[in-house]
């Protein structure tokens, strides 16, 4: 009997091919809400019987509900459809050094329960009891019990070595550094919990629902406090070996001095002529007068009266075209590298900058790189990292939660 070719078109077991339609219903379903049999059916592709059997199953499988009629339409009215929220319940959170926001989401992606715990200091309170307090406190608010979470995705500033287990990247999280942490966590709660780079929930979020949707090939750049990047090539994050992919505030560039030993100074590179700290110095240098305040709130109100007196206030207008020249001599050299189709630019100095200077790094870029990728503004604003988490527990539980073809 001659061998089959991989990859040949091996007709599916019926199992199997009821459970793509499945799938590919409840996809729908996501996407556009509650829909008809009808229209199920002329999306999919089935017949009616066929449409009908699957809706079913799927009814009986607690997968989908039935959510009213189609009123006001000529004919009878027609049964909707759409997936049952409480198929699935999943966690993210968002850490930083100064708070941890969890949320619960249920396997639509509406966000059900939602807290915030202020983390200031190092305190007496472990990293782990700040993880499980958060997440349970979002759970109660969800009117949920912690057995029902499917996932947890934890957002942390720099990655956790897969070789070692250890947070790198990332001196300024206290508590976060301990070689056992992983261990910890895993013993305190019960459902699967996976970790990813702050930066790269952000990827994940505009992938999935913002400026990044239907491309493969994208840099994500985030400035706010820090800068940092994320990489997805053929539709996947780019991590690197030990995670550091994407720490592009240690990228050498023209117009810092050259620092050895980048990761103890903690100065230099990309981070040096970009980051949230530069820009005060250079208000300084144009002798425009700045507030006494943190230097990430002092730079966002810079950049927003920058761009609001572009081309009024000849200081003002030099600060952002500055700046917009800084932020393109990093984006060059990723450019060369990668030649990604599309380039990202979020965090709240970029959102304080807006369009203008989106504009101005695009039109520097021009000059700087072979490609010329558009830049485009994220569209995820309001706590990306955590709706990055949300996403990436939504794509893996889905696929458990979703999967009828197991007995």
């Amino acid at each position: 009997m001659p061998g089959t070719t991989p990859g040949a078109g091996v007709p599916g077991t019926p199992r199997l091919l009821r459970a793509m339609n499945d799938r590919a219903a409840l996809d729908l379903l996501l996407e556009y809400g509650p829909l008809s049999r009808t229209r199920i059916g002329k999306l999919t592709g089935l017949s009616k019987p066929t449409a009908s059997q699957l809706l079913a199953r799927l009814e009986a499988a607690g997968l989908v509900r039935i959510t009213g009629t189609t009123e006001g339409r000529p004919g009878p009215n027609a049964q909707l459809y759409a997936v049952d929220p409480g198929a699935a319940y999943v966690a993210g959170l968002d850490v930083n050094a100064q708070r941890i926001v969890a949320a619960v989401a249920d396997v639509t992606g509406e966000t059900v329960g939602e807290f915030e715990l202020r983390t200031p200091g190092r305190g007496a309170e472990s990293a782990v009891d700040q993880v499980v307090r958060a997440l349970d406190a979002a759970v109660e608010q969800a009117g949920l019990d912690r057995s029902v979470i499917h996932r947890v995705v934890i957002g942390t500033p720099g990655a956790f070595d897969p070789g070692t287990g250890r947070l790198r990247y990332a001196s300024h999280l206290p508590g976060w550094h301990s070689p056992t942490l992983l261990d910890e966590l895993a013993a305190a709660l019960p459902m699967p919990v996976e970790y990813e780079n702050d930066v790269n929930l952000v990827a994940v979020a505009e992938q999935r629902r913002g400026a990044a949707r239907g491309h493969d090939d994208f840099v994500l750049l985030w400035n706010e406090e820090g800068l940092g990047g994320a990489l997805v090539i053929n539709g996947r994050l780019h991590r690197g070996f030990t995670g550091g992919a994407g720490e592009v505030g240690f990228l050498p560039v023209p117009g810092t001095p050259l620092v050895r030993q980048v990761v103890k100074a903690n100065s230099g590179g990309f981070q040096e002529l970009a980051g949230a700290q530069a820009i005060p110095r250079l208000a300084a240098s144009l002798g425009i007068d700045t507030p006494q305040q943190p230097y990430p709130e002092v730079a966002a109100a810079l950049l927003t009266r920058a761009a609001a007196e572009y081309g009024e206030d000849e200081r003002l207008t030099e600060l952002l075209r500055s700046y917009a020249q800084r932020l393109a001599t990093g984006l060059a050299s990723l450019t060369a590298v990668l030649d990604p189709g599309l380039i990202v630019l979020a965090g709240g100095l970029i959102s304080a900058g807006g369009e203008r200077l989106r504009a101005l790094i695009q039109s520097e870029l021009a000059e700087l790189a072979a490609s010329r990728p558009p830049l485009v503004l994220a569209e995820t604003v309001r706590l990306p990292v955590l709706r990055g988490a949300l996403e990436r527990a939504l794509a893996d539980t889905r696929d458990e939660v979703f999967d009828t073809s197991r007995p």
